[in-house]
């Protein structure tokens, strides 16, 4: 009686391990690359928003954060599109009946030495440029070490990289630039063009694991 207790037991155990497992497996898949690019090309998530993401956001993740979380991007989204960008006041605001905070600065890109490396657990960056160009760097992962604790309360942990191996680019307006936690990256950093000047707005979106 016992004995048999004991397989009925281990068989339910079995069981759910199984299960979980599967639920697992059913999680950890994503969306194909194909069909991300499509999903983006076809502009469902704009909400009338005229940008486009930059080469190197990482489109299955967008397409992912997106659906996770499709009303505060579509707010967001409709809030990019209804705004006067390049006349609303600097500084920062909640985009209304959301916890996104948006940060609208008049700033310069300077030298690389200069800037700090960063990436976020919590928030997902959501960057724009209105007028001018930023230059940006994304870590390669292989050679960047953490170089402090992460934040909890300011949500964010810094790098040691080696600048030879990261990659350089730069945004510019009509081009939005998306930096999920898996992106370390270094923002308005010096590019080639005389005027260094610019307006951008950052959003700080909810990531959703």
């Amino acid at each position: 009686m016992k004995s048999t207790s004991l397989r009925i037991i281990l068989s339910l155990l079995l069981i759910a391990i199984t299960a979980q497992g599967i639920e697992a497996r059913n999680k950890s898949k994503k969306v194909s690359k194909k069909k991300a690019a499509a999903w983006v090309a076809e502009g469902e998530w704009k909400n009338g928003f005229d940008a486009m993401p930059d080469a190197t956001v990482n489109l299955q993740e967008f397409y992912a954060q997106y659906h996770k979380n499709k009303a505060q991007w579509d707010a967001a989204f409709k809030w990019l599109a209804e705004t006067d960008l390049l006349n609303i006041p600097k500084g920062k605001l909640m985009i209304p009946g959301t916890n996104i905070r948006a940060s609208i600065e008049d700033s310069k890109n300077e030298p690389l030495e200069k800037r700090k490396s960063e990436s976020h657990r919590k928030k997902i960056d959501f960057m724009y440029v209105v007028k001018g160009s930023e230059g940006f760097m994304l870590l390669d992962h292989n050679t960047s070490t953490p170089n402090c604790e992460y934040s909890e309360e300011k949500d964010v942990i810094r790098y040691d990289y080696i600048p030879e191996k990261s990659h350089f680019f730069t945004s510019t307006p009509k081009r939005f630039v998306i930096c999920f936690p898996s992106d370390w990256h270094i923002a308005k950093v010096k590019t080639p063009f005389s005027d260094q000047s610019l307006r951008v707005v950052v959003l700080k979106i909810d990531y959703v694991e």
